[in-house]
């Protein structure tokens, strides 16, 4: 679709929402939001007529890209035939997706739980690990995301939890493995690996092996900085849970669904959780979608007991509907594997010919349509090149990277002092080339801030 301009309802729209929206995430007054006028593919569109290539993906859960009209049909024909029902029932919708769903989950988490979104999700999934176990206390990852509800944001390990952190949560947080900025002193991956795992033990050890009911952890963490795990950890961490009876969570809200060029990351390291969470790329986002999948040892726990909770949009007909066009689209278009082998060959290698450039890259790390780059003022030292959770002045070279990037077409997924690469998992070759042509441009701007 050509963009065609019209400023007049471009200014229209953002004056309703500066007068109206109250925005996640934001001090109001400071933010100026794009009116978009419309989307396809890769790609969105302003009311001044200027495309952007999305490699955000939205909030990394477009992964069939923007208007898909296979998806789109399956929507306007569910609203047709049945728009809602309550979440008691068997609906055709809802048992088709929680049976593709659980077609593709790894091992025997064969029963799905539906939610509204990933934090909620994650919710449920603590909730259920809490009732499984008796056990009060839930384990977490600082660098991690686990969304912006009450328990959600205080399993979070980044700055959104602080505002929201009672310290009475029943929540503790520990150091996962990340050798680039290691806590533990690790030359190798052989021994962040081995460190963080002990680190996890004694912490498991000092709080009280019966007092904790839960560990989750992003399979690959997301928005933190795409930390792939060295080999051997999430399987030394099933190992742990399985001597102390601590149920794990692996929540795959952002790195399921293709992502990272399996279905799931588990995939990756062949270790099957007890619960799981997703959300965003189940159907793209098109309807809002999440939901816990559940193993058949934590099921049994509920067989003649009630689980208390569930949400009156649970399983809504057009979301699921949305989940079996998605599913279905990615299976008849392969795009999983598109993204495997375009990850590999395409995005991979051009994300370290420009780290091979640019000074101001410090690593790229990644799989699949799921990476990073680590911009640096010097890489010798990896001071970061604005400081931890920076805002105002003392982030401006990282908005004028971003700035650089807009300007050159590309709508970057910027966080702290990183660029993600997380397009949609259909982008073509030629696309992502595209883009990494402005993500060389953009570099060069991160480039004069180098020490």
């Amino acid at each position: 679709m050509t963009p065609q301009p019209n400023p007049e309802a471009g200014a229209a729209v953002k004056a309703a929402d500066r007068a109206h929206v109250f925005h996640s995430w934001s001090a109001q007054e400071l933010i100026d939001p794009l009116a978009v006028a419309g989307a396809e593919g890769s790609y969105f569109w302003d009311y001044d007529g200027r495309r952007y290539l999305d490699f955000t993906s939205g909030l990394v859960y477009t992964n069939i890209g923007y208007q898909h009209p296979k998806v789109v049909a399956a929507i306007q024909e569910q609203a047709a035939r049945m728009t809602t029902f309550a979440p008691a029932f068997a609906v055709e919708a809802r048992s088709e997706a929680a049976r593709l769903i659980a077609e593709r989950t790894p091992g025997d988490l064969d029963k799905i739980f539906f939610t509204n979104g990933g934090a909620d999700a994650v919710e449920h999934a603590l909730r259920m690990a809490r009732l499984h176990t008796g056990r009060p206390k839930v384990l977490s990852a600082y660098r991690s995301y686990h969304g912006g509800t009450q328990q959600a944001v205080n399993v979070t390990g980044d700055p959104r939890r602080w505002a929201s952190d009672s310290a009475t949560a029943g929540v503790v947080h520990f150091w996962a493995p990340f050798l680039y900025r290691s806590r533990f002193y690790a030359e190798t991956e052989e021994q962040e690996c081995a460190r963080a795992l002990e680190h996890l033990e004694t912490t498991i050890a000092f709080e009280g092996p019966s007092t904790v009911a839960a560990i989750i952890l992003e399979t690959i963490p997301g928005t933190a900085g795409v930390m792939p795990p060295p080999p051997g950890y999430l399987s030394g961490v099933r190992a742990l849970c399985d001597k102390y009876g601590i149920v794990l969570v692996l929540d795959e809200v952002m790195a399921g669904f293709g992502r990272t060029g399996t279905w799931f990351a588990a995939d990756l390291y062949d270790v099957v959780p007890d619960l799981m969470t997703f959300a965003k790329g189940v159907n793209s986002g098109y309807v809002p979608l999440g939901g816990v999948a559940i193993s058949a040892e934590i099921a049994a726990t509920f067989a003649t007991r009630a689980y208390p909770g569930g949400l009156t949009y649970s399983g809504h007909p057009l979301a699921c509907a949305a989940a079996v066009a998605t599913i279905n689209v990615m299976e008849e278009e392969g795009l999983v594997g598109n993204a495997a082998s375009l990850g590999a060959s395409v995005v991979g290698p051009g994300l370290r010919e420009l780290a091979e450039r640019h000074p101001s890259v410090g690593e790229v790390r990644g799989t699949g349509m799921f990476w990073a780059v680590e911009l640096v003022r010097d890489r010798e030292t990896r001071e970061p090149l604005v400081p931890y959770n920076a805002s105002g002045e003392a982030n401006a070279p990282m908005a004028a990277f971003a700035a650089a990037a807009k300007k050159a077409g590309l709508w970057p997924f910027v966080n702290m002092n990183r660029t993600h690469v997380v397009p949609p998992l259909n982008t073509s070759e030629a696309e992502l080339k595209e883009g990494l042509a402005a993500l060389d441009a953009a570099l060069s701007v991160a480039d004069e801030h180098v020490r």
